[in-house]
């Protein structure tokens, strides 16, 4: 069937480049084709030249007649740094315009992240950079590549006066059809956008036409939108797809995604306004002909008791037996401000139809009222008897041991998220407020209850501690907005001892490996670990497991824990790949200054004044947010891999000559111990730390030397010194050295 996924590659290609595994793609590029034969090569040339090798697909859904797919097939079977797959619709197949185009390639996406972009590079390839660089923060669902959230619209020229204007239009309108589900977004027609793939149901799209982005995003409620702003460009070759007939198709896309829903409470909703329309039509009558008051006066007063009629009618039988987000009087004030609002409306119109052109003050009124009914039922459903969301917890998995449900985000722990809720976590983050100020912990039922709370109270640092089997933390409010500090500072001090109880410890080190084996670099906080890691996986044939944790077992063995990495503009000119954009690079003069060593004593000598510390980092770090990035967006060719035999360590220093030198299994054991507690130096862990690794008559600090102790039975480990800080030139030998140390270890126990 022609309709059919198709990678693109020949035996010759793949015996140089074999195809990518979907665990090696972070992304899938979904490009809709319709007679763009010219603009195929240039598409593929920038996309290569803009975004690391090997790490991408991109997929043609094609229902051209011009040889387009056969453009696709040639190019395809050159590339060898990227997948290219095609899928070539024919006559009936071609179901839903560019809109199903797009959903047949969500369907087939193999990465998890999709780009969609048009073929006619009106979305400049290289600002899919960008959309990446926002997705890889991982607190959104879908990044819109929007022409409207600058501060001017960009690109727009292009279109000419009448097409600009119908675009804005068209997002307006939208917007206000849909406002719950738009509230961020201020171009949701755009046609660039990427998605997380597994936060969208392909099965319950409808698409139709050009307006996919507001498919995905009405028929998905719960997805956290973001925007990037790019500037639109002109199209190179081809002509363009708009026409009336995909006017009309936005047009009929928009009624059904509205009403589709709730065909029969929009039926009760307007029988309710016919009721309302008699009601308002009687109280005008009364006031205007009995009375005597002037008309447009009397419309005013006639809307305020029709109003409460219809809202009276609306609340017990048109959005009857929900649980609205609103509260009753909210819902009530909301009501009356949308018909006064629809009011401002009415009246100059009502001023035309009457004094303009002589229409009878009442048929003008009825007719008002019939023009803003279906705006009226709009807002009513999405905004104020909107129902009330679900919780939205972040949900983390860190290799089936330790399972979080966090209200806030925990950047760290990317790469361990997961999209299924988890029934019973191991750790549960609450933000909320707390009632208390102060240090203050007991032990009652078989939990440890700690309590610290800064002297600002709700409004700084603090964090209630249920500490057993199940952990319960609440962190004050403030930390939704630092969710770095709120990973660092409270998380992860109680996953380091819940990991303990569970069998395993959380080094500070790095960990990369050669083939199976693994090696650890530890070192005090800011020695150079970072800077040793990248230039080593930059230079160098080795796989990244961790830069500043790794979680270690008591059978030698070392697991993944691939925080983003903290950088500098020392550490990113140490690297030759990194893609960063300029703005990124910019914040970096600011950031790297901030975040730094310096800044960190800095921090510490505050904290032994007394001074809130925490409370001050935590806004420090919500106004100028760590420079943080994923290893492989900084070092992309780079693979990451979940485990591998720990065989060696690196102990790196700066002091005294360049060499190496073999320490003792004891001695080894203590600096890496010493290095763990350095890593913890910051408020509040100091205070709290006897209660959180002695709870309930618990020695955790000794089961974690015992299994620290095990783990590195089997693991010889080197002193590194270099005063010049390149430990990475030094890191090859130490290699060596250790799986010589090892298999001599092994031959003879052997031989015994």
């Amino acid at each position: 069937m022609s309709s059919d996924l198709e990678f693109l590659s020949h035996d010759e290609i793949e015996a140089h480049a074999p195809a990518l595994r979907a665990d090696q793609l972070f992304l899938s590029i979904v490009v809709p084709t319709r007679n763009e034969a010219d603009n195929i090569e240039p598409l593929l040339g920038r996309l290569r030249a803009s975004l690391p090798a090997r790490t991408f697909e991109v997929i043609f859904v094609d229902d051209s007649d011009d040889g387009t797919d056969l453009i696709i097939r040639k190019l395809g079977a050159q590339v060898v740094d990227a997948q290219i797959a095609l899928v070539h619709r024919d006559g009936a197949e071609r179901v839903g315009g560019l809109g199903g185009a797009v959903a047949e390639g969500l369907r087939v996406a193999r990465a998890p992240w999709v780009c969609v972009m048009d073929a006619d590079l009106q979305h400049p390839p290289e600002a899919v950079a960008n959309l990446v660089a926002r997705a890889k923060e991982d607190d959104v669902d879908i990044v819109v590549g929007s022409r409207f959230c600058a501060d001017q619209a960009t690109g727009l020229e292009v279109f000419g006066p009448v097409r600009t204007a119908l675009s804005k239009v068209s997002a307006a309108a939208a917007s206000l059809l849909f406002p719950r589900h738009l509230r961020k977004v201020t171009d949701p027609m755009s046609g660039f956008f990427m998605v997380r793939r597994k936060a969208v149901d392909v099965g319950a799209l409808r698409p139709q036409g050009f307006k996919i982005l507001l498919e995905i995003l009405v028929r998905h409620p719960k997805l956290r939108p973001t925007e990037v702003p790019f500037e639109f460009a002109e199209r190179l070759n081809g002509q363009t797809k708009a026409s009336p007939r995909e006017a009309l198709r936005y047009l009929r896309q928009v009624l059904n995604l509205r009403f589709s829903g709730g065909p029969a409470r929009f039926g009760r909703f307007g029988l309710v306004g016919i009721s309302g329309l008699a009601v308002n039509t009687l109280v005008l009558a009364l006031f205007s002909d009995v009375a005597g008051v002037w008309y447009l006066a009397s419309a005013v007063l006639a809307t305020q008791v029709s109003t409460l009629w219809n809202f009276a009618l609306t609340e017990k039988w048109v959005f009857r037996g929900g649980t609205p987000r609103l509260g009753l009087a909210g819902r009530l004030t909301a009501f009356f401000a949308m018909n006064n609002v629809a009011l401002l409306l009415r009246v100059p119109l009502l001023w035309v139809l009457v004094s303009g052109i002589g229409a009878n003050h009442l048929v003008a009124n009825v007719f008002s009222l019939l023009v803003l009914s279906v705006l009226r039922f709009g807002l009513s459903d999405s905004w104020i008897w909107s129902p009330r969301t679900e919780e939205r917890l972040f949900n983390y998995d860190i290799h089936g041991i330790v399972t979080i449900a966090s209200e806030g985000r925990l950047p760290e722990l990317a790469r361990f998220r997961v999209d299924a809720p988890i029934a019973d976590p191991t750790i549960t983050v609450r933000l909320g407020r707390l009632a208390e100020r102060g240090v203050a912990a007991q032990e009652l039922d078989g939990l440890t209850q700690l309590h610290y709370v800064e002297k600002f109270g709700n409004l700084g640092f603090g964090a209630r501690f249920e500490l057993g089997e199940r952990s319960d933390i609440t962190a004050t409010p403030v930390l939704r907005w630092s969710p770095h500090v709120l990973y660092t500072n409270i998380v992860e001090p109680v996953l380091r001892w819940t990991f303990v109880q569970k069998g395993y410890a959380l080094v500070h080190a790095a960990c990369l490996s050669e083939g199976e084996n693994a090696f650890l670099i530890t070192a005090r906080t800011d020695t150079g670990k970072t800077t040793t890691a990248l230039k080593t996986l930059d230079q160098l044939p080795f796989s990244f497991l961790s830069d500043d944790l790794t979680l270690v077992t008591p059978d030698g063995r070392a697991l993944t824990y691939p925080k983003p990495l903290t950088i500098s503009r020392h550490t990113v000119s140490a690297v030759n790949t990194p893609q960063l954009t300029r703005t990124e690079r910019l914040k970096l003069i600011v950031q790297s200054r901030l975040h730094s060593k310096s800044g960190r004593l800095f921090g510490l000598i505050i904290a032994k004044t007394g001074l809130p510390a925490a409370t001050m980092n935590a806004y420090v770090q919500a106004l100028v947010p760590p420079p943080k990035f994923q290893v492989d967006y900084l070092v992309p060719h780079a693979p990451v891999i979940p485990e591998a035999n720990l065989r060696g360590m690196a102990i790196i220093q700066r002091d005294g000559d360049e060499g190496y030198e073999v320490l003792e299994h004891e001695e080894a054991l203590t600096i890496l111990l010493e290095n763990c507690e350095d890593a913890y130096g910051f408020p509040p862990y100091p205070v709290i730390k006897h209660w959180l690794h002695s709870r309930n008559g618990l020695d955790l600090a000794t089961k974690e030397r015992e299994i620290i102790t095990q783990a590195l039975s089997g693991a010889s480990t080197q002193l590194l010194r270099s005063p010049d800080r390149n430990w990475h030139r030094m890191f090859p030998e130490m290699v060596r050295r250790s799986v010589d140390a090892s298999d001599s270890t092994q031959v003879r126990e052997i031989a015994a």
